[in-house]
């Protein structure tokens, strides 16, 4: 039988490649915990997780002190009973974006030492629902950028055969109208368009808005309230303008029933970092998919292009490059559709010299 004989911990902190902003932060530094499992039989597997600017140092700490030296000596094949036993640990500080971070990094290292064993990519061991997946990006409509910066990036995005792109909005209503006017102007109606508030509206704003956001066209309103708002998005959903979509700041599988079971969104986005690994992730898409939902995940699109091509419902994957700086690997994209990598593991070719170069903490656990 397998076991783990010791685990590396390393944090790298990443600057972003362009700047990003939305309604109420500014992406200011990736942190990115790496985990590297090492078993007695020479295998590993290796994972990681993200911040976009604070909390690294806590999601390293759960993990260096609590949760990785549960790690050594055990059987690296029991990914379930390992997820659910590490999270019982933490059930003092879960459900939460540390520990689900934390758990993530875990997980996702376990899913790359069983496909590297089996010698198959995650997206077929996972599933093998689709070969190819539709992108969008995001990387060019940050609400910092001018009307002409958003129209020139939109149209860059539609002729590099990109099909879809998200733009920021928050500002005041005529504002937001006037800039996604100017970008539908431009790409037609053939190009979808999603908006993004980033949860700043409250739930009376969000119903006035909804109509004018239908009337452009735009494929669906993203986190519109305050995540732990169910009630509002309920509302705001029972009003039938405009999809809405959920995902990227909720924790866990049971707060994704709670949105799925009173209809409160149309679109899911579970994140696998801040969900808690791909074996939670898997269980919302699934869910989704029981509830005829669609499932679009946030960012770690290195990552989610794999987990997409896994499940029969995942409609979209997000464009914002997150890895280049640490890795060899590029997501595949042609005719604006996403390939999952067909290499075993998660299909991330880590650059280890790189990380060794940019480390800003590393750990042995023995």
């Amino acid at each position: 039988m397998t076991r783990i004989t010791h685990i590396e911990l390393i944090q790298v902190d990443l600057a972003p490649e362009k700047v990003r902003t939305d309604a109420i932060q500014a992406f200011v530094v990736q942190e990115t915990p790496i985990v590297r499992i090492h078993c007695d039989d020479g295998s590993e597997g290796t994972g990681y997780s993200y911040t976009i600017g604070t909390g690294g140092s806590s999601v390293i700490a759960l993990l260096r002190d609590h949760l990785l030296p549960q790690l050594i000596g055990a059987d690296p094949q029991r990914i379930e009973y390992l997820w659910r036993t590490l999270y019982f640990s933490t059930h003092a500080t879960a459900v939460g974006a540390i520990t689900s971070l934390a758990m993530a990094a875990i997980d996702t290292a376990l899913w790359d030492w069983r496909c590297r064993r089996d010698g198959q990519p995650l997206w077929i061991a996972a599933g093998g629902a689709q070969h190819e997946v539709p992108v969008y990006t995001t990387e060019g409509g940050w609400l910092h950028l001018s009307t002409d910066e958003l129209v020139g990036a939109t149209a860059a995005a539609l002729d590099a055969g990109l099909l879809g792109a998200k733009i920021k909005v928050g500002k005041r209503l005529q504002e937001d109208i006037e800039r996604l006017t100017a970008v539908r102007d431009v790409v037609g109606n053939d190009f979808s368009i999603m908006i993004d508030a980033n949860q700043c509206l409250t739930t009376a704003e969000a119903i006035r808005r909804a109509p004018y956001y239908s009337a452009l066209h735009v494929d669906w309103f993203e986190e519109p309230l305050p995540a732990d708002d169910l009630t509002g998005h309920a509302r705001l959903a029972a009003s039938g303008n405009v999809p809405i979509a959920v995902g990227e700041s909720l924790y866990s599988t049971t707060q994704f029933a709670d949105y799925l079971r009173q209809g409160a969104c149309a679109v899911v986005q579970a994140d696998v970092a801040r969900v808690g690994g791909i074996t939670p992730w898997l269980k919302v898409a699934h869910m989704a998919e029981a509830c005829n939902v669609s499932i679009c995940p946030h960012f770690l699109m290195e990552l989610h292009v794999s987990l997409c091509a896994a499940v029969p419902n995942a409609s979209w994957l997000e464009y914002i490059p997150q890895l280049d700086a640490i890795t060899h690997s590029r997501v595949e994209i042609e005719r604006g559709r996403a390939r999952p990598p067909a290499t075993p593991g998660l299909g991330i070719d880590w650059d280890w010299q790189a990380i060794g170069r940019s480390a800003s903490a590393r750990f042995t656990i023995s």
